[in-house]
């Protein structure tokens, strides 16, 4: 690539990003920091010093910290035996590991409440009476939910790391007598700490600031929740955007630790995987042995999972202090297809996330090509810069976005023009900052995506294109696309789907009922009284089919560089 081609895609990334990623940013900062045009810590003081803010925080920090845990202690073990282990039915059982990854754990809260609420599955199953078991365990619940569904990013993550280990090491320390145990703690451990350390970061700021799973289990004190509320605030009080602030800043700093401990000073190896490596057959009863982990946490995980399903087969009022539904209808999937609110909001989001995809195809691709094709000194920036949308919670951007949005319309020549009232006042049209959210947010899917299918297609064949005459553009368009189809196919696949499913953009831009999206009325319908819940477990269901036929249609075309795009 040509260095003022190269510069040129740079500059209008930066651009790109300095209008719709860094000053959005910008004006959560300054909203808590500035008054009246004067600088002031007031409002970043009073965060800590209100007992309910600091509970909040305190309460997310939890919740992020004992999400990553959780996933971890589930995701390494199971990943540490696929990779040393044959068994029966290993394959099935490490595909159904990555089934969580196919609903929204808000979604998944309303089946989690079904089976594990006061005349749920579970008191009917033991014949408990009416004791609620969410009560008092709410901040418990919501870690578990949360774990139960992201634990996959933590897996691919890990096993990603462990099929990269150079095995000679591991010959070496046991063949000096070093035992499993041993072996395992102080060198395989250390290598893939860079994985866990990746995946446990994507898992600890999602967690952190998740949004919908703590308002559908009704876990109000957490400081995701209480920016939420102060939606109707904004503008006035400049608390929140200094609780915004402080979120974004411990989201950040964990980055920035990740990226400069795990990035920087790895345990590196003189090879990769060079050593031929057989994983231990096992047969006959120690094999089913090795499959009990697997169907433990399978079964777990998939409860949610059932607990939507047959939520949405059953006649409403039909499934209460009893183990499964006395009455089953498919009722609420018409219901669900044919209700006003959910016809548009599927129309609104095909139309926000396919718009995402086209943004992200076109920035996505060129940045790959600056990244791996170009010998621009400043490309490691760019790189950094086009994966750092990772580190910035959805609640955060949408924040910035709703700011922004309260800015430009109260301009008076945006006032004056209808045109772009409609377009920049979320009150009235969100779809712009919508679009703009799920483009910004999912491009390192893209770019990643991109990246990996320009790093294994060698350049000797766009060179020979060149030389025969081929401009750029067509060697692009003819060459270097067609062979890395599956990797941009794969990204795009992804980055639709999760703009799809996106839930804190659409629960704080969307404020008119004709422009939500499918997650914001999910949401709604969950709050109404009567079919509301029945017809909101249809949509889910609508979701995870959805879903799961593009993560499977991913990680067919990817296989085990899927984790690849779940990293910092």
């Amino acid at each position: 690539m040509k260095r003022t081609t190269a510069y040129l895609i740079f500059s209008v990334v930066m651009l790109v990003y300095l209008l719709f990623f860094l000053i959005p940013l910008f004006s959560v900062i300054k909203g808590g920091f500035f008054t009246g045009g004067s600088f002031t810590l007031t409002y970043l003081t009073g965060v800590f010093k209100n007992p309910i803010y600091r509970e909040g925080l305190w309460n997310s920090l939890l919740i992020g910290l004992g999400t990553t845990v959780l996933s971890a202690l589930i995701a390494v073990p199971l990943a540490w035996i696929a990779n040393r282990f044959t068994f029966p039915g290993q394959g099935f059982l490490t595909a159904l590991l990555l089934v969580p990854m196919i609903l929204p754990p808000f979604v998944g809260a309303i089946g989690f409440q079904q089976i594990f609420g006061q005349y749920g599955a579970l008191n009917a199953a033991l014949n408990l009476g009416a004791i609620d078991w969410l009560a008092n365990g709410r901040y418990l619940g919501v870690i578990l939910l949360q774990a139960l569904s992201l634990y996959p990013i933590m897996y691919l993550n890990v096993a990603a790391a462990l099929a990269n280990i150079d095995h000679a090491m591991l010959e070496a320390a046991e063949n000096m007598g070093s035992s499993g145990f041993t072996t395992f703690r102080r060198i395989t451990l250390p290598l893939i700490m860079p994985g866990v350390f990746a995946g446990g970061t994507i898992i600890f700021i999602w967690g952190f600031t998740e949004l919908g799973t703590p308002l559908i289990m009704n876990f109000t004190r957490c400081a995701s929740v209480q920016v939420f509320d102060a939606l109707k605030e904004i503008g006035s009080n400049p608390f929140p955007y200094a609780l915004v602030f402080v979120m974004l800043t411990a989201s950040v700093l964990l980055y920035t630790a990740s990226k400069y401990l795990f990035g920087r000073h790895s345990f590196a190896m003189t090879s990769k995987a060079a050593t031929t490596f057989k994983a231990i057959e096992v047969q006959g009863i120690k094999g089913y042995v090795l499959m009990l982990p697997f169907l433990l946490v399978i079964s777990l995980a998939l409860l949610p999972h059932a607990g939507v399903v047959l939520t949405s087969v059953a006649e409403p009022g039909s499934w209460y202090k009893t183990v499964t539904p006395i009455v089953y209808t498919l009722d609420n999937y018409k219901e669900a297809l044919g209700h006003s609110m959910t016809v548009s909001s599927i129309r609104n989001s095909l139309n926000y996330s396919l718009l995402a995809v086209l943004f992200n195809a076109i920035f996505g691709i060129t940045i790959a090509f600056v990244v791996v094709r170009s010998d621009l000194k400043l490309k490691s920036l760019l790189d950094g810069l086009a994966m750092l949308p990772l580190a910035v919670p959805g609640l955060v951007m949408a924040f910035g976005y709703l700011t922004v949005s309260a800015y430009l319309s109260n301009l008076e020549t945006v006032k004056n023009n209808p045109l772009l009232l409609n377009l920049f006042d979320v009150r009235t049209n969100p779809t712009f900052f919508l679009v703009i959210a799920y483009s910004i947010r999912r491009l390192p899917y893209m770019v990643r995506s991109a990246v990996s299918g320009l790093q294994q297609t060698s350049v000797s064949l766009e060179e020979a294109a060149a030389s025969l005459g081929a401009s750029p553009f067509q060697t692009v368009w003819r060459i270097t696309v067609p062979l890395i189809a599956a990797n941009l196919i794969a990204g795009a696949m992804l980055a639709f789907a999760f703009s799809m499913l996106e839930v804190s953009d659409g629960l704080m831009l969307a404020q008119r009922e004709d422009y939500y999206p499918i997650t914001k009325t999910i949401y709604e319908l969950f709050q109404l009284i009567g079919t509301g819940l029945y017809v909101a477990s249809a949509l889910g269901v609508w979701a995870m089919v959805f879903l799961a036929v593009t993560i499977m249609g991913s990680s067919s075309l990817l296989g085990k560089k899927l984790g690849a795009l779940f990293r910092v």
